[in-house]
Protein backbone atom coordinates (compact mmCIF):
# COMPACT_ATOMS: atom_id res chain seq x y z
CA UNK A 1 0.00 0.00 0.00
CA UNK A 2 1.20 3.47 -0.81
CA UNK A 3 0.32 6.74 -0.16
CA UNK A 4 0.40 10.01 -2.53
CA UNK A 5 2.90 11.88 -1.02
CA UNK A 6 4.53 15.77 -1.60
CA UNK A 7 7.94 16.66 -2.33
CA UNK A 8 9.43 19.05 -0.02
CA UNK A 9 9.18 22.70 -1.27
CA UNK A 10 10.89 24.29 1.71
CA UNK A 11 15.04 23.99 2.46
CA UNK A 12 15.99 21.40 4.69
CA UNK A 13 18.61 22.85 6.97
CA UNK A 14 20.68 20.96 9.77
CA UNK A 15 19.98 22.75 13.03
CA UNK A 16 18.19 22.76 13.31
CA UNK A 17 -36.90 17.24 30.15
CA UNK A 18 -38.08 19.84 27.70
CA UNK A 19 -38.27 17.93 24.41
CA UNK A 20 -39.85 14.71 26.58
CA UNK A 21 -42.30 16.87 28.37
CA UNK A 22 -43.74 18.02 24.88
CA UNK A 23 -43.57 14.26 23.22
CA UNK A 24 -45.50 13.28 26.16
CA UNK A 25 -47.97 16.52 25.94
CA UNK A 26 -48.71 15.78 22.41
CA UNK A 27 -49.24 12.17 22.55
CA UNK A 28 -51.58 12.72 25.56
CA UNK A 29 -53.38 15.16 23.99
CA UNK A 30 -54.02 12.98 20.42
CA UNK A 31 -51.89 15.58 18.74
CA UNK A 32 -50.34 14.20 15.50
CA UNK A 33 -47.25 16.24 13.60
CA UNK A 34 -47.05 16.98 10.53
CA UNK A 35 -44.64 14.87 7.94
CA UNK A 36 -41.34 16.61 7.74
CA UNK A 37 -40.78 17.94 4.78
CA UNK A 38 -38.29 15.38 3.06
CA UNK A 39 -34.74 17.28 2.59
CA UNK A 40 -33.20 17.87 -0.52
CA UNK A 41 -29.87 16.24 -1.19
CA UNK A 42 -27.08 18.25 -1.04
CA UNK A 43 -25.67 19.09 -4.74
CA UNK A 44 -22.00 19.02 -5.19
CA UNK A 45 -19.51 19.46 -8.50
CA UNK A 46 -17.65 16.44 -9.07
CA UNK A 47 -14.45 18.44 -10.19
CA UNK A 48 -11.44 15.78 -10.92
CA UNK A 49 -9.13 18.07 -12.37
CA UNK A 50 -5.34 18.13 -10.88
CA UNK A 51 -4.25 21.27 -9.23
CA UNK A 52 -0.77 22.84 -7.48
CA UNK A 53 -0.90 22.13 -4.38
CA UNK A 54 1.18 25.05 -2.14
CA UNK A 55 1.54 24.75 1.73
CA UNK A 56 2.95 25.94 4.71
CA UNK A 57 3.82 24.70 8.22
CA UNK A 58 2.51 26.56 11.24
CA UNK A 59 6.04 26.03 13.12
CA UNK A 60 8.75 23.60 11.49
CA UNK A 61 8.87 20.19 11.67
CA UNK A 62 12.09 18.02 12.40
CA UNK A 63 12.21 15.73 9.50
CA UNK A 64 15.89 14.59 11.03
CA UNK A 65 18.42 14.74 13.42
CA UNK A 66 22.18 14.57 12.56
CA UNK A 67 24.33 11.19 13.21
CA UNK A 68 26.32 11.46 16.25
CA UNK A 69 25.97 13.84 19.62
CA UNK A 70 24.48 17.29 19.10
CA UNK A 71 22.56 19.98 20.83
CA UNK A 72 19.11 18.57 19.20
CA UNK A 73 19.98 14.97 20.91
CA UNK A 74 21.23 16.26 23.63
CA UNK A 75 17.54 18.36 24.36
CA UNK A 76 15.55 15.80 23.89
CA UNK A 77 13.83 17.05 20.21
CA UNK A 78 13.02 14.01 18.20
CA UNK A 79 12.31 13.45 14.47
CA UNK A 80 8.29 14.71 14.45
CA UNK A 81 8.47 16.81 16.67
CA UNK A 82 7.03 20.44 15.83
CA UNK A 83 9.39 23.69 16.87
CA UNK A 84 6.61 26.40 17.02
CA UNK A 85 8.52 28.95 19.34
CA UNK A 86 12.02 29.92 20.08
CA UNK A 87 12.98 31.84 23.15
CA UNK A 88 8.86 33.23 23.11
CA UNK A 89 9.02 34.35 19.59
CA UNK A 90 7.29 32.24 16.74
CA UNK A 91 8.77 29.95 14.42
CA UNK A 92 7.47 31.17 10.73
CA UNK A 93 10.34 29.51 8.55
CA UNK A 94 13.69 27.90 8.57
CA UNK A 95 15.06 30.62 7.22
CA UNK A 96 13.93 32.35 10.54
CA UNK A 97 14.63 29.59 12.85
CA UNK A 98 18.31 29.54 11.74
CA UNK A 99 18.57 33.43 12.53
CA UNK A 100 16.66 32.90 15.79
CA UNK A 101 19.81 30.41 17.02
CA UNK A 102 22.54 32.65 15.73
CA UNK A 103 25.05 33.81 18.56
CA UNK A 104 22.59 32.36 21.04
CA UNK A 105 24.16 30.19 24.00
CA UNK A 106 20.84 29.03 25.05
CA UNK A 107 17.53 28.69 23.55
CA UNK A 108 14.26 27.55 24.99
CA UNK A 109 11.94 25.67 22.22
CA UNK A 110 8.23 25.22 22.57
CA UNK A 111 7.52 22.15 20.99
CA UNK A 112 4.48 19.70 20.17
CA UNK A 113 4.71 16.26 19.95
CA UNK A 114 1.57 14.56 18.75
CA UNK A 115 -0.72 15.98 20.85
CA UNK A 116 1.61 17.37 24.00
CA UNK A 117 2.85 20.37 24.37
CA UNK A 118 6.83 20.12 25.13
CA UNK A 119 9.57 22.92 26.32
CA UNK A 120 12.84 22.29 25.39
CA UNK A 121 16.38 23.84 26.11
CA UNK A 122 19.05 23.59 23.66
CA UNK A 123 22.11 25.26 23.52
CA UNK A 124 23.35 25.73 19.97
CA UNK A 125 27.09 24.99 18.61
CA UNK A 126 28.89 26.87 16.29
CA UNK A 127 29.90 24.76 12.79
CA UNK A 128 32.45 24.93 10.68
CA UNK A 129 31.14 27.63 8.59
CA UNK A 130 30.30 29.37 11.37
CA UNK A 131 26.67 29.21 11.80
CA UNK A 132 24.79 28.35 15.22
CA UNK A 133 22.98 25.16 14.77
CA UNK A 134 21.26 22.51 17.13
CA UNK A 135 21.79 19.44 14.61
CA UNK A 136 18.28 18.96 13.24
CA UNK A 137 17.27 18.73 9.37
CA UNK A 138 13.47 20.60 9.32
CA UNK A 139 11.17 21.60 6.45
CA UNK A 140 8.65 24.44 6.94
CA UNK A 141 6.42 24.16 3.22
CA UNK A 142 5.54 21.25 0.66
CA UNK A 143 4.32 21.06 -2.50
CA UNK A 144 3.09 18.83 -5.13
CA UNK A 145 -0.12 18.22 -7.61
CA UNK A 146 -3.51 16.40 -6.91
CA UNK A 147 -7.07 16.36 -7.85
CA UNK A 148 -10.14 18.32 -6.76
CA UNK A 149 -12.80 16.23 -5.28
CA UNK A 150 -15.68 18.47 -5.69
CA UNK A 151 -16.86 21.89 -5.01
CA UNK A 152 -19.45 23.52 -3.50
CA UNK A 153 -21.47 26.31 -5.60
CA UNK A 154 -23.54 27.65 -2.73
CA UNK A 155 -20.44 28.16 -0.59
CA UNK A 156 -17.27 28.25 -3.05
CA UNK A 157 -16.09 25.32 -0.73
CA UNK A 158 -13.84 22.64 -1.99
CA UNK A 159 -11.97 19.63 -1.35
CA UNK A 160 -9.23 17.06 -2.70
CA UNK A 161 -6.76 14.57 -1.89
CA UNK A 162 -9.35 12.39 0.68
CA UNK A 163 -6.50 12.25 2.36
CA UNK A 164 -4.17 14.63 4.06
CA UNK A 165 -0.66 16.32 3.04
CA UNK A 166 1.78 14.56 4.95
CA UNK A 167 5.63 14.40 5.17
CA UNK A 168 7.86 12.34 3.30
CA UNK A 169 10.08 11.56 5.84
CA UNK A 170 8.31 11.21 9.17
CA UNK A 171 4.90 10.19 7.51
CA UNK A 172 3.00 12.93 9.87
CA UNK A 173 0.37 15.67 8.58
CA UNK A 174 1.98 19.10 7.84
CA UNK A 175 1.09 20.68 10.35
CA UNK A 176 -1.19 23.70 8.66
CA UNK A 177 -0.59 27.55 8.88
CA UNK A 178 -1.37 28.47 4.88
CA UNK A 179 -1.46 27.37 1.47
CA UNK A 180 -2.75 27.70 -1.57
CA UNK A 181 -4.19 26.01 -5.35
CA UNK A 182 -2.72 26.67 -8.83
CA UNK A 183 -3.47 25.54 -12.08
CA UNK A 184 -1.85 22.60 -13.58
CA UNK A 185 -1.41 20.65 -16.15
CA UNK A 186 -0.60 17.19 -16.61
CA UNK A 187 2.21 16.74 -19.16
CA UNK A 188 3.55 13.05 -18.70
CA UNK A 189 2.41 10.05 -16.53
CA UNK A 190 4.99 7.39 -15.01
CA UNK A 191 2.99 4.05 -14.93
CA UNK A 192 2.32 2.22 -11.90
CA UNK A 193 3.92 -1.29 -12.07
CA UNK A 194 3.89 -3.75 -9.07
CA UNK A 195 6.45 -2.47 -6.75
CA UNK A 196 6.78 0.81 -7.76
CA UNK A 197 3.66 3.50 -7.70
CA UNK A 198 3.24 5.36 -10.95
CA UNK A 199 2.44 9.40 -11.09
CA UNK A 200 1.04 11.82 -12.89
CA UNK A 201 4.00 14.25 -14.23
CA UNK A 202 2.32 18.13 -14.03
CA UNK A 203 3.76 21.42 -14.31
CA UNK A 204 1.72 24.50 -12.46
CA UNK A 205 1.53 28.23 -12.84
CA UNK A 206 3.20 29.65 -8.87
CA UNK A 207 2.34 32.94 -9.74
CA UNK A 208 -1.56 32.44 -10.03
CA UNK A 209 -3.80 30.89 -7.08
CA UNK A 210 -7.16 29.90 -7.98
CA UNK A 211 -8.41 29.51 -4.18
CA UNK A 212 -7.04 28.97 -0.53
CA UNK A 213 -6.83 26.39 1.51
CA UNK A 214 -7.87 26.62 4.93
CA UNK A 215 -7.18 23.04 6.34
CA UNK A 216 -4.95 19.54 6.07
CA UNK A 217 -6.70 16.51 7.50
CA UNK A 218 -6.34 13.26 7.30
CA UNK A 219 -9.30 12.79 5.73
CA UNK A 220 -8.32 15.80 2.41
CA UNK A 221 -7.39 19.14 2.38
CA UNK A 222 -10.13 21.84 2.07
CA UNK A 223 -10.38 25.52 1.26
CA UNK A 224 -12.05 27.83 -1.52
CA UNK A 225 -11.93 28.36 -4.89
CA UNK A 226 -12.07 31.60 -6.89
CA UNK A 227 -14.81 31.36 -10.08
CA UNK A 228 -12.64 29.27 -12.89
CA UNK A 229 -12.76 26.37 -14.81
CA UNK A 230 -13.14 24.59 -12.64
CA UNK A 231 -16.01 25.26 -10.93
CA UNK A 232 -18.37 25.50 -13.83
CA UNK A 233 -19.38 21.26 -13.90
CA UNK A 234 -22.61 20.08 -13.23
CA UNK A 235 -23.66 19.72 -9.14
CA UNK A 236 -25.14 16.27 -8.48
CA UNK A 237 -26.01 15.10 -5.82
CA UNK A 238 -24.11 13.29 -2.64
CA UNK A 239 -24.81 10.29 -1.55
CA UNK A 240 -24.68 8.87 2.15
CA UNK A 241 -22.60 5.72 2.55
CA UNK A 242 -25.63 3.79 3.48
CA UNK A 243 -26.35 3.89 -0.75
CA UNK A 244 -22.64 2.91 -1.72
CA UNK A 245 -23.22 -0.32 -3.52
CA UNK A 246 -20.58 -2.85 -4.20
CA UNK A 247 -20.48 -3.14 -7.97
CA UNK A 248 -19.67 -0.62 -10.88
CA UNK A 249 -18.83 3.32 -10.37
CA UNK A 250 -16.68 5.46 -12.41
CA UNK A 251 -13.55 7.79 -11.24
CA UNK A 252 -13.10 11.16 -13.00
CA UNK A 253 -9.71 11.68 -13.52
CA UNK A 254 -7.25 13.76 -15.02
CA UNK A 255 -4.34 12.11 -16.81
CA UNK A 256 -3.52 14.31 -19.59
CA UNK A 257 -3.12 17.21 -20.40
CA UNK A 258 -6.72 19.31 -19.17
CA UNK A 259 -8.76 16.40 -20.20
CA UNK A 260 -11.45 15.07 -17.53
CA UNK A 261 -12.85 11.75 -18.28
CA UNK A 262 -14.44 9.17 -16.34
CA UNK A 263 -13.16 5.67 -16.04
CA UNK A 264 -15.06 2.22 -15.17
CA UNK A 265 -14.01 0.55 -11.60
CA UNK A 266 -15.53 -1.96 -9.56
CA UNK A 267 -16.31 -1.24 -5.72
CA UNK A 268 -16.35 -3.37 -2.88
CA UNK A 269 -17.17 -1.35 0.42
CA UNK A 270 -15.01 -2.30 3.21
CA UNK A 271 -15.98 -0.54 6.29
CA UNK A 272 -17.59 2.60 7.63
CA UNK A 273 -14.62 4.05 9.82
CA UNK A 274 -13.71 7.55 8.57
CA UNK A 275 -10.31 6.34 6.15
CA UNK A 276 -10.32 3.64 3.64
CA UNK A 277 -14.12 2.78 2.74
CA UNK A 278 -13.63 1.46 -0.23
CA UNK A 279 -11.56 -0.81 -2.80
CA UNK A 280 -11.58 0.37 -6.31
CA UNK A 281 -10.78 -1.84 -8.95
CA UNK A 282 -9.85 -0.48 -12.24
CA UNK A 283 -11.50 -1.95 -15.17
CA UNK A 284 -11.47 0.53 -18.03
CA UNK A 285 -9.14 -0.25 -20.68
CA UNK A 286 -8.36 3.25 -21.52
CA UNK A 287 -6.77 3.98 -17.99
CA UNK A 288 -5.23 1.00 -17.57
CA UNK A 289 -3.11 1.68 -20.87
CA UNK A 290 -2.57 4.99 -19.99
CA UNK A 291 -1.42 4.55 -16.27
CA UNK A 292 -1.77 1.42 -15.42
CA UNK A 293 -4.71 1.86 -12.89
CA UNK A 294 -4.18 4.01 -10.03
CA UNK A 295 -0.79 6.65 -9.60
CA UNK A 296 0.09 9.32 -7.55
CA UNK A 297 -1.79 12.90 -8.48
CA UNK A 298 -5.06 10.90 -9.05
CA UNK A 299 -6.10 10.96 -5.45
CA UNK A 300 -9.13 13.30 -5.13
CA UNK A 301 -10.59 11.92 -8.61
CA UNK A 302 -14.30 12.11 -7.28
CA UNK A 303 -16.22 8.10 -7.43
CA UNK A 304 -19.56 8.89 -8.40
CA UNK A 305 -22.08 5.78 -8.58
CA UNK A 306 -25.91 6.01 -9.73
CA UNK A 307 -25.43 9.51 -10.53
CA UNK A 308 -24.33 10.53 -7.09
CA UNK A 309 -21.19 11.63 -6.01
CA UNK A 310 -20.44 8.56 -3.42
CA UNK A 311 -16.14 9.37 -2.46
CA UNK A 312 -12.52 9.73 -3.74
CA UNK A 313 -9.70 7.91 -4.51
CA UNK A 314 -7.04 7.89 -1.93
CA UNK A 315 -4.64 5.25 -2.29
CA UNK A 316 -2.88 2.89 -4.52
CA UNK A 317 -1.75 -0.84 -3.68
CA UNK A 318 1.72 -1.01 -4.07
CA UNK A 319 1.68 -4.56 -5.05
CA UNK A 320 -1.28 -3.99 -7.45
CA UNK A 321 -1.89 -0.63 -9.13
CA UNK A 322 -4.97 -1.60 -10.82
CA UNK A 323 -6.36 -1.44 -7.14
CA UNK A 324 -6.59 1.25 -4.66
CA UNK A 325 -8.85 2.49 -1.22
CA UNK A 326 -11.26 5.14 -1.67
CA UNK A 327 -12.84 7.45 1.25
CA UNK A 328 -16.65 8.16 1.46
CA UNK A 329 -17.79 11.28 0.69
CA UNK A 330 -19.75 11.80 3.56
CA UNK A 331 -16.22 11.39 5.92
CA UNK A 332 -14.66 14.15 3.79
CA UNK A 333 -17.70 16.46 4.14
CA UNK A 334 -17.44 16.02 7.76
CA UNK A 335 -13.88 16.49 8.25
CA UNK A 336 -14.32 19.42 6.26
Amino acid sequence: MHEHVFQSKGKAKRRSGAALCLAMLLAVSGLTLPARAAETPRQLVPVGHTVGIKMFARGVLVVDLAEGESPAKECGLAKGDVILRCNGTAVTSTEQFQQLLQGEEEVELSVRRGGSAKTLTAEPECSESGDWVIGAWIRDSMAGIGTVTYYDPESGAFGALGHGVTDTDTAQLLPFASGSVLPSTVKAVKRGQAGAAGELKGSFDLTKDLGSLTANTASGIFGALSPCALTEGDAIPVAESSEVRDGPAVIRSNVEGDCVKDYQVELKRLGDGEERNLLITVTDPELLAATGGIVQGMSGSPIIQNGKLIGAVTHVLLNDPTKGYGIFIENMLKAA
